[in-house]
């Protein structure tokens, strides 16, 4: 630790307490450690790999060359307006807190939730693809009875969370790791398939096939109009390119947290989008063809990209990318337990009194880590499918993104004043708009056929929560503490106080 670092904490520490918080979790996250942890759960190995279906069976290579870069520029976007509002308030509750201070108790409360409830879907989507990787890569697809399959979700689930209770430190080594795994297997992967590419027909990443309707057994897209099914691809680069909110939720961990947290945020989802690209497009380089893979639906991967390699070669690859997949879900445990354990300590969640609770001598909020990793577990037992839990963290995810992305166009330069040190200036609004407007859209998407499921688990979840908080919550739930909220009363002042300072005085 530096003399620098040392006063980098000391100001955090100030910050923390003017927003109303002491010092529990130990501070002690680098700029690299905090972009590690979005790196790791954004993880181009994990859903860019088992999902990789959902954009290839739609429109082929063109939905690769043409629909990933669009998806990742808007997923740009979003991060860079999260990142100005992180700036502004570090704390651990992240996009909770920013609700709450830009638009109130109620609109925190409803965020807390849908942000709570996508981590822990995507911690169960990640975990699940996890294991259909391993049974896809290694055992020949035999395929295990729902028994074993959720002996080993819970098996992967603890495992991780037990790292978690360990400390920051040790995850945040493990995350640091992951970092560098993804870059190299990333890399590897990507030569070594444009190295063994029957050849290299660059047309193809432009070139739009309808493959509606395909698998015939059971399609991955119904049969729909080319342009329909394009924008229906959109679903895998959203889904991978998701949970960049997990620097946020380490700000509190972070030393610097008010410039690393935002340059975390975004370097993650920029460097992820770039490299899934370039990695992606390999992909479609390398199947020997097109139409024959469009066939094989959840299986194109295994069955008509990576067989092209070595045997050898190839299981070196998937061990690498095994490996990714279980550090993103640590890492997911990591953002999801912060999250509940930020929540809790304002008293927004049953049992509060327990997951808030810090070890001394760890400095992690155990509980929370538990409850985080019990929950997902318990998601898997209610759907069992893969691609509904991928789209299910998606649709949550990507409201708790607009909600206080929304709150904050609404707010900027009104009683939203104060920034922080890292922030967009004109470019706030304009693109905290497309954030709003394309988290909608992405919304809509999931609702899609063959994923109709989603819209009752995510229409309960929001009647539910309606309910929750007209009967009971938003009499109990007090909120922030008085430091959060009277943040946003002092930029109100301090904004009365600029308009009386450039009134003219008259005489």
């Amino acid at each position: 630790m530096t003399p620098d670092d040392d006063k980098l904490i000391a100001d955090d520490v100030r910050t923390l307490h003017r927003l109303g918080y002491a010092q529990e979790l130990a501070r002690c996250l680098g700029a690299f450690s905090n972009f590690a942890i979005s790196l790791s759960i954004i993880c181009i190995l994990a859903g860019g790999v088992t999902s990789f279906h959902v954009a290839f069976c739609s429109v082929g290579g063109a939905a690769i060359g043409l629909g990933w870069p669009i998806v990742a520029l808007f997923a740009l976007i979003v991060a860079a307006a999260m990142g100005q509002i992180a700036s502004a308030f570090p704390t651990a509750g992240g996009l909770y807190h920013w609700a709450s201070i830009l638009g109130g108790r109620g609109w925190g409360w409803f965020t807390a939730w849908f942000n709570l409830a996508g981590l822990v879907t995507v911690l169960a989507a990640i975990n699940m693809g996890t294991l259909e990787f391993a049974n896809r890569a290694f055992f020949d697809s035999a395929e295990p009875t729902l028994l074993l399959k959720l002996t080993l979700i819970l098996t992967m689930a603890a495992s991780q969370a037990l790292v978690n209770h360990v400390g920051i430190r040790v995850t945040a080594r493990l995350t640091d790791f992951s970092g560098y795994l993804i870059f190299v297997v990333a890399l590897a992967l990507t030569i070594a398939l444009l190295v063994y590419a029957p050849n290299w027909d660059w047309s193809r990443l432009v070139t739009f096939t309808n493959y509606g309707g395909l698998p015939v057994d059971e399609s991955v897209w119904p049969t729909a109009p080319t342009p329909w099914l394009f924008v229906l691809g959109f679903l895998l680069p959203a889904y991978t390119i998701t949970g960049f909110d997990a620097s946020a939720h380490a700000a509190e961990e972070t030393v610097g947290a008010d410039r690393r947290v935002p340059r975390g945020i975004v370097g993650a989802v920029l460097v992820s989008g770039l490299a899934g690209w370039v990695m992606l497009c390999a992909f479609v380089l390398a199947i020997p063809n097109l139409d024959e893979a469009a066939t094989s639906g959840p299986d194109v991967f295994y069955a008509h990209v990576i067989a092209i390699l070595p045997l050898a070669l190839q299981k070196i690859l998937c061990v690498g990318i095994l490996g990714a997949q279980y550090l993103c879900g640590l890492a997911t445990v990591t953002s999801a337990s912060r999250m509940a354990f930020a929540f809790a300590r304002d008293g927004g969640l049953p049992g509060s009194a327990w997951l808030r609770h810090v070890s001394p001598t760890s400095r992690t909020p155990v509980y929370a880590i538990w409850a985080a990793a019990l929950a997902a577990v318990l998601f898997t037992v209610y759907t069992p499918v893969y691609e509904t839990i991928a789209v299910v963290c998606t649709i949550f995810l990507y409201i708790s993104y607009a909600l206080p992305i929304g709150l904050g166009c609404l707010a900027h330069g009104r009683s939203w004043t104060r920034m922080g040190p890292w922030q967009l200036g004109v470019w706030y609004r304009p693109f905290a708009l497309i954030s709003i407007l394309g988290c909608a859209g992405l919304i809509a998407l999931g609702f899609q056929p063959p994923n109709e499921i989603a819209i009752y688990v995510v229409g309960f979840m929001t009647l539910a929560l309606i309910v929750m908080w007209t009967l009971f919550a938003r009499h109990r739930f007090a909120g922030p503490p008085h430091g959060v909220l009277s943040q946003h009363r002092l930029d109100e002042i301090h904004a009365a106080e600029d308009v009386v300072h450039q009134s003219p005085i008259s005489e």
